[in-house]
């Protein structure tokens, strides 16, 4: 055989993928679309906007969530020399700083209790605590919070690198390091919830579109059993195994890092079945049809991407804009995370996680009879 001849084969092998690939249309969207429609929606929620805006608690001898504008306004004195210190509508004080090069920063002072602060502080909502004590300023927040330590430097050298109040002896810095106020606090819950997601997505998507696509499926209903049984051993043993992951991930934060749960193990158990239930459904519904891996694979990331980037698994997802976050908070990852948070470093019980559990189930049951009801098995 002539090398010409070798060349034209070649040539017309890759001419021949080529049309196999441009004649699926969901190859095209999820290859190229769809990465472009994630690019887009990232690039607007976290272009450089005209502020940005941080919430700082402030916690003195006078001061609660009903009354306690005079002491933050006496606390920040040193500081309306050189900006204005603006009074909101919910005895909040806001403090623009302009900065031209890196962006104008505005912080909004609320007054809180000691409790209301440390409730914020563990759902990511703040990461500064301000507390004026003996005439002093004591500066609460978690040393290996990176962002938690730009927010004090910045603030404590707004004037010319002096601190907010003018004795520089009166600054006080103590870090919060007891459980449940540190960032891998935050952390642990998160990824307990992302890793169920993952494992559902694709342990069972993807399992069910290669089955699929090798024929394996036909020989399975050409046996004597009913479709709803394969479909929920599946389940169950991807909830087996998830159980294992979490707790393996849970030994190993309370072993280095002295993780606890501090709430209801009955709690954590029901939201963490529901959770499993709710990707379970999802996972099934968006492999009930397919049977191109490719596709499968542009189906599986269009769930799990924008919910691994939007759900508050690395960070809170307070910072986005607050149009987002309505929406955030109703993603599935959002409500498994925040649950298993809340009773992890918030002391949740029953009665909190009820309803978010209940809609996780409810979405994972529809969608899983939504699937079966369209499953194709050749």
């Amino acid at each position: 055989m002539t090398r010409n001849t070798l060349e034209h084969h070649l040539a017309q092998l890759i001419l021949a993928h080529f049309k196999e690939i441009i004649r699926e249309p969901g190859v095209i969207f999820w290859g190229i679309v769809f990465p472009i429609m994630m690019a887009l929606g990232l690039g607007i929620a976290f272009t450089k906007k005209p502020d940005l805006v941080r919430t700082v608690a402030v916690i003195g001898n006078n001061v609660d969530s009903s009354r306690g504008d005079t002491d933050i306004a006496e606390l920040l004195k040193p500081l309306t020399d050189q900006f204005p210190l603006t009074r909101n509508d919910q005895d909040e004080f806001s403090l623009k700083i302009p900065d031209e090069q890196l962006g104008n920063m505005t912080y909004i002072f609320t007054p809180k209790s000691w409790d209301e602060a440390m409730l914020l502080l563990k759902r990511g909502r703040i990461n500064l605590i301000l507390e004026n004590r003996d005439d002093q300023i004591y500066y609460h927040f978690d040393p290996m919070n990176p962002e938690a330590q730009l927010l004090y430097l910045k603030l404590s050298q707004i004037q010319g690198g002096e601190p907010i109040q003018s004795d520089i002896s009166a600054a006080r810095i103590e870090p919060l390091t007891v459980t449940g106020t540190r960032y891998i606090d935050f952390l642990i819950p998160g990824l307990i919830a992302m890793g169920v997601m993952m494992s559902c997505m694709w342990g069972l998507s993807y399992g069910i579109i290669d089955k699929r696509s090798k024929k394996l499926l036909r020989r399975m209903i050409a046996t004597p059993m009913r479709k709803s049984n394969f479909l929920i051993s599946l389940i169950t043993v991807r909830l087996g195994m998830n159980i294992v992951e979490s707790l393996l991930l849970f030994l190993f934060a309370f072993i280095f890092f002295d993780i606890s749960i501090q709430g209801d193990l009955i709690a954590l158990l029901v939201v963490f079945i529901a959770g499993n239930v709710a990707f379970s459904g999802i996972a099934i519904f968006i492999s009930s049809r397919t049977a191109n891996n490719e596709i499968g694979n542009g189906l599986i990331n269009a769930v799990v991407l924008p919910m691994m980037v939007l759900s508050g698994i690395f960070f809170s997802y307070h910072n986005f804009p607050d149009w987002a976050v309505s929406v955030i908070e109703k993603l599935p990852l959002t409500l498994l995370a925040d649950q298993i948070r809340g009773i992890f470093i918030e002391g949740s019980g029953i009665p909190d996680i009820l309803l978010p559990s209940v809609i996780l189930a409810v979405i994972g049951i529809s969608l899983f009879s939504v699937g079966l009801k369209i499953f194709r098995w050749y």
